[in-house]
């Protein structure tokens, strides 16, 4: 199998929903992505990930191609995997490139939060879609009649199907079960503004955003965050719980991708530095059990590293997606755990000390924002810039966790 390699994308900044991006659809923060990113190159194929769909839309991928003017010859697909759409779309794309004649990949995600679809109870559809062609009229009154029960309103957002909880309160369950505090989160939460913030202030960031609807930064990460403003904020999911707006990722509009591609497509960018995609693990868990909704990670980690016989030690570089503080730091203290690693993860092997100052150098998803399908890209490409700054042979894992009980890690390596 030939090796393949991921480089830098180019997203939107992320702003909060109901905000900037408000007026925006997920096309419209799509295209000025895609157009960028291939004025820069041409890909062989397109994929992209959406997680609250639109109705109109069945295949954002290949509308995509229309709305930004691409070529319409360019084959495209779509891809979900709750918030690792975009990060399941490299891996998919890395088992296509090399293979069918193709060699370069552009693949991305965007949520637009500020939108959710409200659905009609399918008795009710039913009926009104078999009225409308024998009665306009007849079918017209009856949407005038609608009442609230006749919808599946979004009482609980983005609420797991299975569990009918939101993914807050699963992570209470998390904090609980791992003895995660109030103040390790909210400290968490703060190194992730102020890793946010640095990035902003010496240019990190630069080549990575397009400015998008008069937006030219990020939004969200607080210049003005203390420890004493996140530990004034009230929990969010339970009254006795630990879990705020402050230590939980914000409802958050944006897109993002990233280039995927074999040593031709490589070529094609013109890169100057070669971020290896060596593998990855994809795992699930039960999450009705008693660790909570997102601690797939907990295990993909130990196993993936386990495979290429690493310690923490032995990876420079760490970006792990902060859904919740609480999560990052549980995960993280699961792989840990010899024990957890041999009972859940099927691990029996010595990892180490866990190295904290590696991880997420230039903030993460609490402060940066999560727009679900995009930040698979957004984590992805921020890992291939910080690692093309370390010496060659350097490594990285990359983690995002997902609704569902499941999650993604892959490993990188600067060559």
């Amino acid at each position: 199998m030939a090796d393949v390699f991921i480089a830098p994308g180019l997203r939107t900044p992320f702003v909060k929903g109901g905000g900037l991006y408000a007026e925006f659809n997920s096309l419209a923060l799509s295209a000025p992505v895609a157009a960028a990113m291939t004025a820069r190159a041409k890909p062989d194929f397109l994929v992209w990930g959406e997680v609250i769909p639109e109705p109109t839309i069945s295949n954002i991928a290949r509308e995509l191609v229309f709305e930004a003017g691409l070529d319409p010859e360019l084959p495209a697909f779509s891809t979900v995997l709750a918030c690792s759409s975009s990060f399941v779309g490299v891996i998919e794309a890395a088992g296509m490139v090399g293979r069918g004649g193709t060699h370069l990949a552009l693949v991305g995600g965007v949520e637009t939060m500020s939108h959710v679809p409200i659905a009609l109870k399918p008795a009710v559809a039913d009926r009104l879609a078999a009225t409308f062609p024998r009665d306009p009229a007849g079918a017209a009154a009856q949407l005038t009649q609608l009442t609230a029960v006749d919808f599946d309103l979004p009482l609980k957002a983005w609420a797991n199907r299975v569990s009918g909880r939101s993914q807050g309160e699963h992570t209470e369950d998390t904090a609980r079960r791992f003895a995660i505090g109030r103040e390790e989160q909210d400290a968490w939460a703060l190194r992730s503004h102020q890793g946010a913030i640095t990035g902003q202030d010496d240019g990190f960031f630069a080549d990575l955003l397009i400015p998008v609807g008069g937006v030219g930064h990020d939004a969200i990460p607080r210049r003005d965050t203390s420890l004493e403003k996140l530990a004034a904020l009230r929990p969010a999911f339970d009254p006795q719980g630990t879990i705020t707006a402050g230590n939980a990722s914000p409802v958050t509009d944006g897109a993002a991708s990233i280039w995927v591609g074999d040593a031709e497509g490589l070529n094609r960018l013109g890169a100057d530095v070669a971020i290896k995609l060596v593998d990855w693990e994809i795992a699930a868990i039960d999450f009705r059990l008693d660790e909570g909704m997102l601690m797939a990670p907990g295990r993909a980690i130990p196993r993936l590293l386990a495979r290429h016989g690493l310690r923490f030690a032995d990876v420079a570089l760490w970006e792990i997606h902060e859904a919740f503080a609480a999560q990052v730091l549980a995960n993280v203290k699961a792989a840990s755990d010899p024990a957890y690693r041999r009972e859940r993860a099927k691990v029996d092997a010595d990892l180490g000390d866990f190295p904290w100052e590696r991880v997420n150098p230039h903030g993460g998803s609490l402060a940066i924002g999560h727009p679900f399908a995009a930040t698979g890209a957004r984590i992805l490409s921020q890992a291939a810039k910080e690692l093309a700054g370390f010496p060659p042979g350097s490594r990285a894992i990359v983690s995002v966790c997902a609704d569902g009980g499941q999650g993604t890690v892959a490993l990188l390596e600067r060559v």
